[in-house]
């Protein structure tokens, strides 16, 4: 998702390092990186405590880190939540403990991969809801329909052989097709395709694709907050309260600073955790709930499942200590429908991975993403997505543009934050209970936190016809006939499927699915429609979009020092001359040979400098 505004992009909301006397410990990162509409009024508002090559200290890093997982979280657990439903799984919660314990565990590796190999942003990677939706379409299927009798508590055994089979063969399918797709994702990262296949995809194909992407879940969201509307309009207003009313109230916090010793300071708590904060408020309204017995005991009676005692076994289940491995749910199976579903989603995720990668740029202190990092953090999300579905998440992994929206909010920009956030997901993947801990979260609850999640997902879409002209009837007619067509055919699709029989099996399901996947339809039609009718560049928002993501070039030196690869590959190991060819790698120009000579002969005196000014702020920083 890309970030909805430009206050979010501009870390403009409150920022969460204040001294007692008011004053903001900045440090200002390279004018050059920001561009000119970031100096001057907005400057004092934009400065970073630590840009993208600090180090801050150990405990700083650690503290954001988790603050990073815990941002993430939302998204990470929805996945295998919604996806347990359609895998046959919503009676074993054990099963869907492991699911979110090795999502965790994957999206730490991705996301250690992408900050050290890839793009070398501090960006966090996680599952996407765009290869859900295709996902579930293909999981719709006649063939993969969810026998009766898993939809029986009572006659699910979590521990038969026959139970295991059934979801098990479904989590292998979506395995196959998930690995597969990544080998396309990699190609068009490594080889350079992104930068020529972006020459036509404009606002009026992201936005119904990516609005598309959240609308089809509607019925999912209702579902569950429909087993209890109370308690899900209970942790709506808990989440929009924090994040919306009380996202500018500061909560003083304890803290120590050599020279002053313990005192407090302001944290704008609200801001940072306002969907853990509502979910964690509504858990504990549906416990005191269920020990009062306000809530039925009668497993048939509405509001049954808001009792947190139907789902609490899962906790001492779970194993203390459980590490995922490739392959743990079977050898992956492959089929052509599931391919094409996920081709879809791929291709949305990295047009969404593609304007997080400038915004988090621009609030980093980094100047923007060279099309060689572009190149190489795409082929590093397609490596990601083969490793998710080798681990079996169910899922790909993709960009977090909520991370992204964080960095502006805690104006640390550091790589090593999002290192410290990566180990975090890693450990949280290893222990069991963690997992456990997730998916024991009431189902009203998690129906209440779905409406709000899949809201901005639909507004995110929506906002990016900002860059468009509106008021032109060409454009309102590609969006709103792009969305309506992709929310009409794909329920046409489902009610009607025998129609669309060929004879051959294979291409029945291909067909099947992308056209009951919503995203692909009307991201389609858009594409279509917005390279086909005749528009100016104005018009169609091309100018708009163009320079919005074009920013200040920067200096060389600058872009090599943020973007090159680590450990010296490419400069002193590796350094052949072929290197500078691949579309993925920088381009080392006449004379960056000596240059790297004379940076590292006065990398010494750097390194010292750039010491003594981090404990300078380290010292005056307050979380």
């Amino acid at each position: 998702m890309t970030p909805s505004s430009d206050r979010e992009l501009n870390g403009l909301d409150n920022p969460s390092f204040v001294g007692e006397d008011g004053s903001h410990h900045y440090s200002l990162p390279n004018p050059a990186a920001q561009g000119p509409e970031k100096i001057g009024v907005k400057g004092r508002d934009n400065k970073l405590a630590y840009t993208i090559t600090d180090v801050p200290p150990w405990y700083l890093c650690i503290l954001l880190g988790i603050q990073h997982f815990l941002t993430a979280m939302g998204g990470l657990v929805a996945v295998p939540l919604i996806l347990s439903r359609e895998l046959c799984l919503q009676h074993d919660l054990l099963t869907q403990s492991h699911l979110i314990s090795t999502i965790f565990f994957v999206s730490g590796i991705c996301t250690l991969l992408q900050v050290l190999f890839g793009v070398r942003l501090p960006i966090i990677q996680g599952g996407t809801f765009a290869f859900l939706t295709p996902t579930l379409a293909m999981l719709s299927l006649p063939k993969w329909k969810c026998p009766a009798w898993t939809q029986n508590a009572t006659l699910v055994n979590a521990s038969s052989p026959e139970f295991i089979e059934v979801w098990q063969t479904r989590m292998r399918e979506v395995q196959g097709a998930i690995v597969v797709a990544s080998c396309f994702q990699i190609f068009v990262g490594f080889s350079g395709l992104i930068g020529f296949l972006i020459r036509f995809i404009g606002p009026l194909t992201i936005a119904p694709t990516i609005t598309l992407v959240a609308l089809p879940l509607f019925d999912s969201a209702g579902n569950d907050a429909g087993q209890h509307w109370g308690i899900a309009f209970m942790t709506i207003f808990f989440i929009v309260l924090f994040s919306q009313y009380l996202k500018d109230i500061p909560v003083p916090l304890p803290s120590y600073q050599r020279g002053k010793k313990c005192h407090f300071s302001p944290v704008y708590l609200f801001q940072i955790f306002p969907v853990l904060l509502g979910l964690s408020l509504s858990w504990l309204l549906c416990y005191v709930l269920t020990v009062t017995d306000v809530l039925p005991v009668d497993p048939a009676a509405y509001g049954y499942l808001a009792r947190t005692d139907t789902r609490g076994d899962v906790l001492s289940r779970a194993p203390w200590f459980r590490i995922p491995y490739p392959g743990q749910w079977g050898v992956p199976t492959v089929s052509l429908a599931g391919i094409f579903g996920i081709l879809a989603g791929m291709i949305s995720s990295m047009l969404e991975s593609m304007g997080d990668y400038y915004a988090c740029a621009r609030l980093s202190g980094a100047p923007p993403p060279p099309k060689h990092a572009i190149s190489r953090g795409i082929g590093v999300e397609g490596i990601g997505c083969l490793l998710a579905g080798a681990w079996g998440t169910g899922n790909g992994t993709t960009s977090y543009s909520e991370n992204v929206g964080a960095l502006g909010i805690t104006k640390v920009g550091s790589r090593m934050v999002i290192v410290a956030g990566a180990c975090t997901m890693l450990l949280s993947g290893v222990f069991g209970k963690v997992g456990a801990m997730f998916a024991s979260i009431p189902t009203p609850v998690i129906g209440g936190m779905f409406l709000v999640m899949f809201g901005i997902i639909t507004a995110v879409g929506i906002s990016n016809l900002q860059y468009t002209d509106m008021n032109s009837s060409r454009n309102i007619f590609i969006f709103g006939f792009s969305v309506f067509a992709g929310l009409t055919v794909p329920n046409w699709a489902n009610k009607n499927s025998a129609l669309l029989e060929t004879g051959t099996i294979q291409l029945d399901q291909v067909i099947q699915v992308l056209l009951t996947t919503g995203m692909f339809v009307g991201g389609l039609l858009g594409f279509i429609l917005d390279n086909t009718i005749p528009g100016t560049q104005e018009e169609r928002g091309l100018l708009a979009w163009k320079h919005s993501h074009r920013g200040e070039a920067g200096n060389s030196q600058l872009i090599s020092e943020v973007y090159d690869l680590p450990f010296g590959i490419g400069t002193k190991y590796c350094a052949v001359s072929w290197f500078r060819y691949l579309p993925a790698c920088p381009k080392r120009l006449p004379g960056s040979k000596k240059m790297d000579e004379l940076k590292a002969a006065g990398q010494e005196s750097s390194d010292k400098a750039s010491s003594e000014r981090v404990s300078e702020i380290g010292a005056d920083t307050r979380i």
